[in-house]
């Protein structure tokens, strides 16, 4: 059976553990300059449909490191820019390749291309979830703070993408969530269901100090995703949403500020927030890396 990484909805809790220790095991090997060719000649399509720093380069890094290779396209390199079917393009790349990632907007064309893939495919970002991210902001947690068990994460902001990983995952590992948005921008009914038909601790609240309060960890990410329609209404809509030193102040005194960047200083979190002593973003970025290290052997059957 192939082993597609599309959303933490269809893994269970054991799996995500084994991704997640794996990255660590890998995390200490590349510190300690040890690198083993697990994936030697193999080969991963990267397909954009959305501009990518994190995504790109850790993805490319991981499968040179890995002793495969990457081959980046965007969709104006493939047919698929010109009106070729998912589920062709899926068919042909699957042939040439071991493994595909996709960063798309739909969520759905990511369901179409892993259904007519004859190889794994990754979710590397779609307008729904983004599975990996939260991997490497797991590993970053625990680096830090120790078990996610018990413990608990505040997001403020946009319920998006992101945050629906996380409601995912923390109803997968035990840890609770915590939610402070505006009522428009609150994560889909459909996810917070799902979690809390599964014993998913979540709390959704417009306030970002009742959110916070006692956290072990503050989340936040930009307020404006990119080709977003309404960014100026949106913008206006969540600046009582910033994550300021007021805001930490709320949280516990060792809690850590994480962020999947890009980052907007001034908007969704003050500099002195993101810059300062509290913040993992950096080792969050890196982290990245190691968690997609993870996946890729986990889907190829090596983990």
């Amino acid at each position: 059976m192939i082993r597609h990484f599309l959303d933490f909805s269809e893994i269970d809790a054991a799996e995500i553990r084994k991704i997640i220790a794996c990255a660590g095991w890998l995390k200490q090997d590349r510190k300690a300059g040890r690198f083993s060719a697990q994936l030697a000649n193999k080969k991963l399509a990267m397909i954009f449909e959305k501009n990518s720093t994190r995504t790109r380069v850790s993805f490319e890094v991981a499968m040179l490191e890995l002793g495969g290779q990457a081959i980046a396209l965007n969709g104006n390199d493939l047919q698929l820019g010109r009106g070729e079917s998912i589920s062709d393009t899926a068919k042909v790349i699957s042939r040439y390749v071991d493994v595909m990632m996709l960063r798309c907007h739909s969520h759905e064309k990511l369901q179409e291309l892993a259904k007519n893939s004859s190889v794994p495919v990754i979710n590397g970002l779609t307008e729904f979830s983004h599975p990996c991210q939260i991997l490497a902001d797991i590993l970053t947690f625990e680096e830090n703070m120790g078990s996610l068990v018990g413990k608990t994460i505040a997001w403020v902001g946009d319920g998006n993408n992101v945050a629906h990983s996380w409601i995912q995952a923390a109803t997968l590992l035990g840890c609770n969530f915590r939610i402070a948005c505006p009522t428009s921008l609150a994560p889909l009914p459909k996810v917070v269901e799902w979690a809390r038909a599964r014993g998913g601790n979540i709390v959704i609240t417009t306030s970002p100090e009742e959110a916070v309060a006692g956290a072990n960890a503050v989340i936040t990410d930009t307020w404006v995703s990119m080709g977003d329609p309404d960014a100026d209404a949106k913008i206006s809509l969540l600046k009582p949403y910033q994550v300021n030193a007021e805001i930490m102040k709320k949280a516990t005194p060792d809690a850590i500020f994480m962020h999947c960047l890009p980052a907007h200083r001034g908007e969704e979190v003050t500099a002195d927030v993101i810059d300062g002593g509290q913040s993992k973003v950096f080792d969050e970025a890196e982290n990245r890396l190691h968690a997609q290290k993870a996946v890729l052997l986990w889907c190829l059957g090596i983990l």
